[in-house]
């Protein structure tokens, strides 16, 4: 007798994965699939940095190279999913996840290597963690939009780890150092100034459309 939970999870499997339509999407379509290979490269690239041990080899620039590419895809599979029609909730899930993976598995990496100070990885992974769990709280009673501020948090942060990961000053100079700083601090300001942002506007009363204030 096959139980009514896998039934159900079977279900979801069953849709369109590529073709555009109004009909049932799978959870495992294109675009969700495109998503979970962010995830798993995740933890591979934390690990090739961990291999390679600071000495700025092959692995380094292996790892460098996935997560650019990885990051890179960050609009490839939301745009898929808008295009063809197959958004699903498991996708509005887990793109975030995928951002949030990259960034924390690159963080963490540096950090690691004593290359990066352990209190930016703990400024930024915290300030995560606190907006993840303010969402949460928030999404009962209402939803908040995302700013443009963290879309730009999110690519200055992209910038910044895949200069970091990429040891060119090694062959062109100190220079690349200087800037490699220079764009981790943006990253870390648009990090804590949209945090404080969105935190403002989820407590904030929210206005109708007659421009009166409600909860």
């Amino acid at each position: 007798m096959t139980h009514p939970d896998s039934r159900q999870g079977a279900e979801r499997f069953r849709g369109r994965v590529i073709s555009h339509g109004d009909g049932p999407v799978s959870a495992g379509n294109l675009a969700n699939i495109i998503t979970v290979i962010r995830i798993l490269i995740a933890p591979i690239v934390l690990w090739l940095m961990v291999l390679d041990a600071g000495e700025l080899g092959l692995w380094r620039f292996v790892a460098a190279g996935l997560f650019i590419l990885a990051i890179s895809t960050d609009g490839i599979d939301g745009a898929i999913a808008r295009r063809r029609n197959l958004i699903t909730n498991s996708g509005i899930l887990l793109d975030p996840v995928a951002d949030k993976a990259l960034t924390g598995a690159a963080f963490i990496g540096l950090a690691w290597l004593a290359e990066l100070p352990w209190w930016v990885v703990i400024v930024v992974l915290g300030r995560e963690v606190l907006i993840t769990v303010f969402r949460m709280i928030m999404i009962p009673k209402r939803v908040i939009p995302a700013s443009r501020g963290g879309k730009a948090k999110t690519l200055s942060q992209a910038v910044a780890l895949g200069s970091w990961l990429t040891p060119l000053w090694v062959y062109w100079g100190d220079w690349v150092s200087v800037v490699n700083d220079w764009l981790m601090g943006l990253a870390v300001v648009l990090t804590v100034v949209t945090g404080v942002d969105y935190l403002i506007r989820g407590l904030l009363p929210q206005k109708d459309a007659s421009g009166a204030s409600s909860r």
